[in-house]
């Protein structure tokens, strides 16, 4: 096999057994899935697995970065490049989320992150390393930004810039308890919240 083609293969295995594996973590937990399950949902050798992962732990952590970063790409580009009122940027902001994670099964990853990450810190901490930090230091930039444009009032948004993603998290939450018998509006919702990070509209007050 040409050199090139045998590369597109493995690259090709490669995202099948990440496939594979999000799909057996979602069903069972990181703690109950086994890596004779993920390759059996991969239809490949268990051997083949360790081509590839060295173990359990550096398979979902190579899943986890595989799926994040493209999103945060985005938000840094976003903010990056960024032009007008704040507020018009935590809408685009928000939008990318709600596409990029709860229009995906990247909300499998985040929920299951959640369930087993008390459990087992070492998910825990790799998370909040390779995730929640980047993810903070764009929020921060932005409230920053906000600040700086005089468009918020007080310290609170730039102290915590975790108050950004409070309605994304409670929506991912509810849409996967709640949302079969009592649907959230996410769209209001988060228009809603935007209007209480920046009552004036935007515009300095």
């Amino acid at each position: 096999m040409p050199r090139r083609a045998a590369a597109e293969s493995q690259r090709d295995r490669r995202a099948e057994i990440l496939a594979a594996a999000l799909d057996v973590f979602a069903e069972q937990g990181f703690a109950a899935a086994r890596l004779d399950d993920v390759a059996a949902k991969a239809g490949v050798a268990k051997g083949t697995l360790y081509l590839h992962f060295a173990s359990k732990q550096d398979l979902f952590e190579k899943l986890v970065s595989g799926e994040a970063a493209p999103v945060l790409g985005q938000l840094e580009g976003l903010v990056r490049h960024a032009h007008g009122p704040t507020i018009e940027l935590v809408a685009a902001l928000q939008a990318i989320f709600v596409r990029e994670v709860l229009g995906t099964r990247r909300k499998d990853i985040v929920r299951l992150v959640i369930s087993e990450g008390p459990r087992f810190p070492a998910i825990a901490q790799f998370w909040h390393r390779e995730v929640v930090s980047k993810g903070l230091a764009v929020l921060s930039a932005l409230a920053r930004r906000a600040a700086a444009r005089g468009e918020i009032e007080g310290d609170a948004l730039v102290r915590f810039p975790h108050l950004f993603m409070a309605p994304l998290l409670m929506a991912m939450i509810w849409d996967g308890l709640f949302s079969p018998f009592a649907p959230l509006d996410v769209p209001a919702l988060l228009q809603a919240h935007r209007q209480v990070l920046f009552p004036s509209g935007g515009t300095k007050p």
